[in-house]
């Protein structure tokens, strides 16, 4: 499935030829977000379609046999909310109200996001948000991204008089996943963060916002994500002509076994960030690929992340590209869960232009039927090239490609399912792996609910031990 350039839509079988009904072709302008899901269960794949111009109509669903789906395009004449074109393969698809059915995210170039159902239905908010006159935000698309949650809550801030922080979403993906382990699905979003108090707007920082299926913000297991984390990293340089732009594309997955959900972006500040639950980067995060010592502008591309060892600690994998006219080259990165690097390497130099390096994310596959994972990359000018990993045959990939999953609709592969108590990992049942969880949060002093087994409001051995009994029956 291809969405690209002159508004086309296609879908191609094995051997390259169009599927009946395909290419779809229902506007001019270019398609830069593309997402596949079931949206009603019937066994068949929709697929979304995010329009990449300056209109509120930024959104088509199309059947799998080519026809529009019933309740799209969106925006529609008469619908409450605000939306512009999505710059960046922003569609995220997941199950936020449990139904089992997944819906739509769509961040956009504007300070909203909008949400609906899977006949185009827009999805209420929390009642926070209702009855303020002249701002009454009934749906997600009313709701504008202020960094103060009190200016949201209210539909406004002071732009005109004063210094005031709001997010924008134009290259801001939404991904849907259980960043608790409660059994409950929230929405990951990357925010461009700007002053809007100045004219032209200032750019101030990208950042994550973890938001509920109510467009609330996320409050739970002590973790406040009332107010997202702030002043993460300045941009560097913002001019395409000079160096390609960076895309925050959100990695949500968990790095180092405790059961929970960190949270990976490249951004605009030369780094690769990774945010925990408490709001905070630990160990050497954020990680620079921007040295200004080498005398070029250097971004990172949104990582893959896996156990390569199967250790319960993952390794971040990511690529890098350089400025325009410089005769360099990008470089493969590999760091630990920790944001150390385990190995950095160039790519291979130019074949044509002045400059090379890889834009998009990486891809994890046995692409030789050897049982080890290969690193695939698409560089920018000397083709797509790949890298063995040796000994990665018992790897656990948890973000295997772009967006997560060749459906590209921003999912964790963890099971959102209701978990029982003690299931850590998310995995559907008790295991070993739990324990040791388990014994990770207690040594740490941390807490997850999931692991308090006796519900006494914290975790210890005796938890633990508790875990263990249920894993060994199984």
């Amino acid at each position: 499935m291809t969405a690209h350039g002159r508004g086309y839509v296609s879908v191609y079988n094995n051997e390259g030829y169009f599927e009946p009904g395909w290419p779809q072709h229902p506007v001019a302008n270019e398609f830069r977000s593309l997402a596949v899901s079931d949206l009603d269960g019937d066994g068949n794949m929709e697929i979304a379609c995010g329009l990449a111009r300056g209109d509120d109509t930024n959104v088509w669903v199309f059947e799998h046999n080519g026809s529009i789906r019933q309740g799209w395009q969106r925006l529609a004449d008469g619908d409450e909310g605000s939306a512009w074109g999505p710059y960046n393969d922003n569609i995220g698809a997941g199950d936020i109200d449990g139904d089992g059915l997944p819906e739509l995210i769509v961040p956009s170039d504007t300070t909203t996001i909008c949400a609906y159902k899977a006949d185009g239905t827009h999805i209420g908010t929390n009642e926070m948000y209702h009855d303020h006159p002249g701002h009454d935000m009934d749906y997600w698309g009313e709701v504008p991204a202020y960094i103060d949650l009190e200016y949201e809550t209210r539909g406004w801030g002071p732009c005109y008089t004063e210094f005031t922080a709001r997010a924008n979403f134009a290259n801001g993906p939404a991904n849907v996943v259980d960043v608790n382990c409660d059994g409950v699905n929230e929405i990951v979003v990357i925010g461009d963060v700007h002053d809007c108090h100045t004219s032209p707007y200032t750019d101030l920082y990208n950042t994550p916002y973890i938001l509920n299926s109510d467009r609330s913000r996320f409050n739970a297991d002590g973790f406040d994500w009332t107010t997202p984390p702030i002043e993460t990293g300045a941009p560097i340089i913002q001019d395409y002509a000079v160096i390609e732009n960076a895309q925050p594309n959100p990695v949500t997955v968990d790095l180092n076994g405790d059961g929970r959900i960190e949270i990976l972006y490249p951004s605009y500040d030369g780094r690769m960030h990774a945010f925990w639950l408490d709001k905070t980067e630990h160990g050497n995060w954020p990680y620079s690929v921007y040295c200004a010592s080498e005398g070029f502008y250097r971004f990172a591309t949104e990582p893959v992340v896996a156990d390569l060892d199967n250790d319960g600690n993952a390794e971040v994998i990511f690529g890098s590209w350089v400025q325009k006219e410089t005769e360099r080259t990008g470089k493969l990165h590999i760091l630990d869960y920790n944001g150390n690097v385990i190995h950095e390497m160039d790519l291979p130099p130019a074949k044509s232009g002045d400059w090379n390096g890889v834009l998009a994310a990486p891809t994890l596959a046995d692409i030789d039927g050897d049982s080890d994972l290969e690193l695939v990359l698409n560089t920018a000018h000397s083709g797509v090239v790949a890298y063995d990993l040796p000994g990665t045959a018992g790897a656990r990939v948890l973000w295997g490609t772009g967006r997560g999953s060749y459906y590209r609709n921003g999912p964790s592969m963890i099971n959102s399912a209701v978990s029982q108590k003690g299931d850590l990992d998310c995995d559907g049942s008790v295991t070993s792996a739990d324990v040791l969880i388990a014994l990770k949060i207690a040594v740490s002093g941390g807490y997850n609910s999931a692991a308090d087994m006796d519900e006494n409001g914290y975790v210890n051995v005796l938890d633990a031990r508790t875990i263990l009994q249920l894993a060994a029956e199984g």
